[in-house]
């Protein structure tokens, strides 16, 4: 497409693509945006290196490709505008999380890429959201990187889950990378390594003295007695498998019973939030909850359906003072694929600290005490914006979570529909653009 824009002299035309979300993945009432700091990262860095244009060129495709194409290439790099909504916000279906206005080459060019980064971390946060509500408080700590899809999920999968209200991570490397905090315990094979399960305990207690230990390699019950009565310091204890709620609640007995009543209990084990409110609503004494593969992978619904939709264009145009571009607004009428044209402005009205409505306008509308939620961070290629750290985006989702009417909270909630009017100048652009 880059090419045919190209030789067919369109490379000038300025592009306005959006990105939203047509409906929400299955047993949710809301999205959490996220991802956007690596948005504009590889925004102002991404580049065409010598050996990528190379590339291109022993592709038959490009045989008939003019070499002016691959100069224009050489020397491409992002010039356009964004505007997005901050990572951490709630946000609905067809609510644009994120707003491109750039010479169309560079506008379609990084489209996969935003699709990719904003879905991944969209779904994860939002899932991850929902864990946290379903604790009630105790703390959820992020345990997928071993079945996220590839290491790099695993990265940005721990990322998102701390947007969505998670405290840390399993994830070192993710630690590192990103200054969350990174926490774990020991394996199941470190325990069956060693002849019984005290020596174990006691090289692991040497070793990190006040740790976590994992109990359930034979019989947790056990396991905690032995821990007790070689008099080892450990800060919490692990259940990984069985009855964790009637285990639980047998383990804190023996701990309050021995004197050990600020050890921690921690679950983890194919939890989700289903499971997790289950156990909270029935007084588990778990402090901490481990949450891996349905968390990393979103499991009852892996996929989000985030698409990036051509919503204007602006020409040169000699029939404007003062303007030398002429906006065109442009809407998809593929069936069931509808979305509603020109740049767009979600205004969110909130009264006694709740979401009362989202009015989706166009970006040049005005609407009387509302918040605007699409910020510009890009100008002209260059980031204008202060971005926040991971913590505060964490704190800000939790904020925006607490202000949603609390029938969204719940997690058996699957909406009808969604508290967003549609301004009437909005309607009536729907009906006359092209």
């Amino acid at each position: 497409m880059a090419a045919a824009y190209f030789n067919s002299n369109q490379k000038d035309t300025i592009g306005l693509f959006e990105m939203f979300v047509r409906k929400l993945p299955k047993n949710r009432s809301y999205l959490v945006a996220a991802g956007l700091e690596q948005v504009i990262y590889f925004l102002i860095n991404y580049r065409f290196k010598h050996d990528h244009i190379e590339y291109l060129r022993s592709l038959k495709i490009f045989s008939n490709v003019s070499d002016r194409f691959f100069e224009y290439l050489s020397e491409l790099k992002f010039t356009g505008n964004l505007w997005a909504i901050p990572e951490g916000s709630i946000v609905f279906p067809n609510e644009p999380i994120l707003r491109i206005e750039a010479p169309i080459i560079e506008a379609q060019l990084v489209e996969t890429y935003l699709l990719s980064v904003i879905n991944f971390q969209t779904l994860i946060a939002s899932k991850a959201s929902r864990v946290v509500e379903a604790a009630k408080g105790r703390s959820i700590i992020e345990f997928g990187s071993r079945r996220a899809h590839g290491p790099n999920a695993g990265i940005l999968g721990a990322r998102a889950g701390i947007i969505g209200g998670c405290q840390g991570t399993s994830n070192t490397y993710a630690g590192y990378k990103i200054g969350i905090p990174a926490s774990g315990t020991m394996a199941h094979s470190f325990v069956m390594n060693f002849a019984s399960e005290e020596e174990a305990f006691q090289a692991f207690c040497e070793t990190f003295p006040k740790s976590t230990l994992l109990i359930d390699t034979y019989n947790p019950i056990k396991a905690v007695k032995i821990a007790l009565q070689k008099g080892l310091e450990f800060e919490g204890v692990r259940i990984d498998s069985g009855d964790i709620l009637s285990i639980s609640k047998e383990i804190r007995k023996i701990l309050d019973d021995a004197g050990c009543k600020s050890v921690k209990i921690m679950a983890t084990g194919d939890l989700n939030e289903w499971i997790i409110h289950d156990m909270v609503s029935k007084q588990a004494p778990i402090d901490y909850f481990g949450v891996g593969t349905e968390l990393s992978t979103s499991r009852d619904d892996p996929a989000l359906n985030g698409v990036y939709k051509l919503v204007g264009i602006r020409i040169k145009s000699n029939n404007f003072k003062g303007n030398k571009y002429q906006t065109i607004y442009k809407t998809k009428k593929s069936p069931g694929k509808e979305n509603f044209p020109g740049p767009k402005q979600v205004h969110r009205i909130i009264r006694d600290n709740t979401l009362v409505t989202d009015i989706l306008t166009l970006d040049d509308e005005e609407v009387r005490d509302s918040n605007p939620m699409l910020k510009q961070y890009i100008k002209d290629g260059l980031v204008i914006e202060r971005l926040p750290s991971i913590f505060e985006i964490r704190n800000w989702c939790r904020n925006q979570v607490s202000i949603l009417p609390e029938k969204f909270r719940k997690l058996d909630y699957v909406p009808e529909s969604f508290p967003v009017i549609i301004s009437d100048k909005l309607k009536m652009t729907s009906n006359i653009s092209n």
